[in-house]
Parts: C-alpha cells; sequence; structure tokens
C-alpha cells in the first residue's frame, strides 16, 4: 500500500473537506471513497482496516473528512448537507481526474446512510456500508430502510452482531431479499472496532468480484 502524503483539501458550499487518499503500489482497479460517521472521523478502526486492505487489493481508496468534522465541529449537521458536502467533493475528484476505475461508495455509519442516499446519482458501481444504523437504539419503529431501498446496484453491509442501531438479522429482513445485497455479520458492537480483521476480510472479496 502507498500513502499517498498529506491530505487534499476540497472547496465545497459548507467549508472545505479533506480527501485522505491510500492506494496500491502500482496502478488502480478503482477507487473506494469512503466517508465516516457522526461521531468520528477518517481514522475509525473499520476505516483505517479496510482502507488498508483494499488498497492492498489493488484498489484507490479515498477517505473523506466532511467540511463540519474539518471545522472543529462536534455534531454533524442534517442529512441534506451532509450530503451537499459529499457532492462537492464527488464533483471536485471526478474533475480532477482523480476518481479512478469503477467507483464504490461507501462509509461508517451516518457516511453509510450518505453513500446510499447518493449513490445512483454519481453512477456508483456499488455501495459498502460498514455499520448502517437502521434504526436508532431501541427504535425499531424509526427504520431508515428506505435509504437502503435507494440502492439499485452490488451493496456489502458489514454490521456488528451486536450492533445496538441494527443487527445483521434486522438488517437482512429490512432488504427483504433483495438481489445483490449482502450482509456481513461480524463480532461486537456499532464501533465495529473489536474485530477489524473480520470487517476487511469481509469487504476484500467483495470489492474483487466487482472488477
Amino acid at each position: 500500500m502507498t500513502d499517498s502524503g498529506p491530505p487534499r483539501t476540497v472547496d465545497t458550499p459548507l467549508g472545505p473537506a479533506r480527501v485522505h487518499r491510500d492506494g496500491p503500489d502500482g496502478a488502480a482497479v478503482g477507487t473506494l471513497l469512503l466517508g465516516h460517521g457522526a461521531g468520528g472521523g477518517v481514522d475509525a478502526p473499520d476505516l483505517v482496516a479496510v482502507a488498508t486492505a483494499a488498497a492492498g487489493a489493488g484498489w484507490q481508496v479515498l477517505r473523506v473528512e466532511q467540511p463540519w468534522r474539518v471545522a472543529g465541529r462536534r455534531i454533524a449537521p442534517a442529512p441534506p448537507r451532509l450530503d451537499e458536502g459529499w457532492r462537492a467533493v464527488v464533483a471536485g475528484l471526478r474533475a480532477a481526474g482523480d476518481l479512478t476505475g469503477p467507483l464504490v461508495q461507501g462509509g461508517r455509519s451516518a457516511g453509510a446512510r450518505v453513500a446510499c442516499r447518493t449513490a445512483a446519482e454519481h453512477g456508483a458501481a456499488g455501495v459498502l456500508t460498514l455499520a448502517f444504523p437502521l434504526h436508532p437504539p431501541k427504535r425499531p419503529e424509526k427504520s431508515r430502510a428506505g435509504e437502503l431501498a435507494l440502492v439499485e446496484v452490488p451493496m456489502l453491509l458489514v454490521q456488528g452482531q451486536r450492533d445496538a442501531f441494527g443487527g445483521p438479522a434486522e438488517v437482512r429482513a429490512a432488504l427483504a431479499g433483495r438481489p445483490g445485497a449482502v450482509v456481513a455479520a461480524v463480532p461486537g458492537d456499532h464501533a465495529l472496532s473489536r474485530d477489524t480483521a473480520a470487517v476487511a476480510a469481509a469487504v476484500v472479496p467483495w470489492l474483487t468480484a466487482l472488477t
């Protein structure tokens, strides 16, 4: 894996975002664009594990630090604003010719939701979600399954077996047998930090099958 050095700044209507690149030693087979959650940044253990493993498998990985996080704010804005910042980052990267090969959008928790909501408009070849928050803890009636239904391309959802925001069985039920959607159960809770090797092991074969 090759670390490209300091992150790149991309301007958005919400302020600057930062893009951290992990790349393969040779030509990239595709680009994996990853967003972070509402309570953390691009250095979350599962994001780092996936970035390292995917880069080792030949993918260019771009971890996007959203403008609110770059500005040092602790609370993420509403979903439409998150999507606005993400769209601007994708547009900037595309204009600069930085999206190599097939594009896979992904992220953890809130970042996973952004990836689902915007995948179609960006022509994503696949969507990767890490700890998709299907509902708030103990509030299954507040389902976000509608965001999953927006995805019409292959999708991998990695869920902790004890995730209070929706475990693997709940997510499978929400998908209702949707073709092309795979749910991978791994040890741990919503943080997906207990066994990051299991998270990475679930992701790499799925990515490889897309190319």
